[in-house]
């Protein structure tokens, strides 16, 4: 009855469930422990007493380790929770970042084009002079911006117009670009192609910019386009 004493008090402290499964190996033990009694010697039950120590011993290490091991979950948890605070946090700042982005974005295209239709309408004014000592070309009425339907596509053409070379009428295609790049030339080319073929006559393509890089204004030059610069104007 002793051991049963001694166990119960070290089985207080453990888990419910490992103190309910050592709770009954005891009351099977203590059915059996007449039986056993006539049939082990004392040094054989003092070794399945030292087991069953050892045995209450290993479960209440177990328990520690399971009491150490939900801890460290707990702090996993909460710092799980931290992190999706962050995280929570840095996407509604990237949001507002995007935002800002988008308006800074938004400011610089108006700006773009407010220094392109500048340009445009200073070209509107000084193009006709400078076609007729250049090239020879008399304006014919004035040239503005208009859209064209080039195939099934409407283009805008910043600069339109038509007049007379040596008798001959042509038709007057220009773009107005800040600072050109190689690839806007090649576009404004395709656009002066499809024009030619559609309306059946000569054009005269034209250029006008503000900056032209150097590889781009050879570009241009090599592919006969008319290069105006906006201090010619």
């Amino acid at each position: 009855m002793s051991i049963r004493v001694a166990l119960l008090r070290k089985i207080t402290e453990m888990d419910p469930q490992l103190r309910e499964v050592v709770l009954l190996l005891l009351e099977e033990m203590e059915r059996q422990r007449a039986h056993l009694e006539q049939q082990v010697t004392k040094t054989e039950f003092n070794e399945l007493k030292e087991v069953v120590a050892e045995l209450a011993e290993a479960l209440k290490q177990t328990q520690a380790e399971v009491r150490a091991l939900a801890e460290a979950q707990k702090r996993t948890e909460q710092k799980v929770a931290e992190l999706a605070e962050a995280l929570k946090q840095t996407q509604a700042e990237v949001r507002a970042l995007v935002q800002r982005v988008d308006f800074l974005h938004e400011r610089i295209e108006n700006l773009s084009d407010t220094v392109g239709y500048t340009l445009e309408n200073a070209a509107y004014k000084a193009l006709p002079d400078i076609l007729r000592e250049r090239l020879g070309i008399q304006v014919e009425g004035r040239l503005s911006r208009r859209y064209v339907r080039v195939g099934n596509v409407d283009r805008q053409v910043n600069i339109f117009g038509y007049g007379y070379r040596e008798g001959q009428r042509v038709l007057i295609v220009g773009e107005a670009k800040t600072r050109p790049s190689i690839r806007e030339v090649d576009k404004f080319l395709r656009l002066v192609e499809g024009l030619k073929a559609q309306e059946g006559l000569p054009v005269v393509p034209v250029f006008v910019a503000h900056d032209y890089p150097p590889s781009v204004e050879a570009y241009i030059r090599e592919k006969g386009i008319l290069l105006v610069w906006s201090y010619d104007f």
